[in-house]
């Protein structure tokens, strides 16, 4: 988990980008207790509008969430949202032990609802997560998943996936059942030649911070290879501040470090690198 520090201001972009997924509602308020000194929404959009980062797509991936997530991109119109229930969520809610006490078909409902709402731009994050979810669970999280991607198709949405330690079962279900509009692996994990597997599909990839990170070459060599209109780039804030601040909260602003990063590790020309990734953001998610 984050430490409670916020990693320091990165030196602006030249040209805006757009941080594909952010999680402001953990640390705009004291709901997960992570920080002494919660920044407002308002307070974190506009440092990152100063580091080259003017937009955003705030995720709510609980039914806590997903409903703040409405809210607060009917009011600040630099956000746009998705919805879901997280696979660990999922997983929880069909054991019967999630902590609001729905069920799994009350809580994907309210979500299916909320993702009508016109600023709400694709289903997400949604997927299987093997890593904090043993084998028990591992049918209900793909229940799940089939349910969300099938709400993308249903309202032409992308959706964003949830990826962790479950490669080969991501690509049978989305094969199996077909994807909706366009597909975003979020935070993206694999490697190269998982790399060339969604690639191959169409799919995008988006990387956050711990693209940066010493130990994740097989992440540096991903993003390499990928086309620049394939890529996308990401916080998952509050989570994931890239190197040399890991551990300490992250933030949208952070997205221009990544980029940073990202350009250096593909020798790209850091401009025209936002521009592909501006214009990427524009193609899946539509005007702000």
């Amino acid at each position: 988990m984050p430490s409670g520090e916020w990693a320091p201001a990165p030196q602006p972009l030249p040209v805006a980008v757009v941080d594909n997924h952010t999680h402001l509602d953990w640390t705009a308020t004291d709901a997960h207790d992570m920080t002494e000194q919660p920044r407002s929404v308002a307070r974190q959009l506009a440092d990152a509008a100063a580091a080259g980062v003017d937009r955003v797509v705030q995720i709510g991936c609980d039914v806590e969430a997903a409903r703040w997530t409405v809210a607060a991109v009917g009011e600040h119109t630099s956000m746009v949202g998705g919805v879901s229930l997280h696979p660990n969520d999922a997983a929880r809610h069909a054991a019967g032990t999630h902590s609001t006490g729905l069920t799994y078909d009350e809580a994907f409902a309210e979500i299916a609802e909320l993702a009508r709402s016109p600023r709400i731009r694709v289903i997400g994050e949604t997927g299987l997560d093997y890593f904090r979810t043993g084998p028990e669970g591992h049918a209900a999280q793909e229940r799940a998943f089939r349910d969300h991607l099938a709400l993308a198709r249903e309202l032409e949405l992308p959706v964003q996936i949830h990826d962790r330690d479950a490669h080969a079962d991501v690509l049978r279900v989305v094969d199996s059942d077909g994807a909706p509009r366009a597909v975003v692996m979020h935070c993206f994990s694999g490697d190269a030649e998982f790399a060339r597997e969604c690639l191959e599909r169409g799919w995008y990839l988006s990387f956050a911070g711990n693209v940066t990170f010493k130990n994740a070459q097989q992440l540096r060599d991903a993003a390499a290879l990928a086309p620049a209109d394939r890529i996308l780039v990401e916080t998952d804030a509050p989570f994931l501040a890239p190197h040399p601040h890991r551990g300490s909260l992250n933030a949208p602003e952070q997205v221009a470090a990544t980029v940073r990063a990202l350009a250096d590790v593909r020798g790209d020309d850091l401009a025209a690198l936002c521009v592909e990734i501006g214009a990427n953001s524009n193609a899946l998610y539509g005007p702000w």
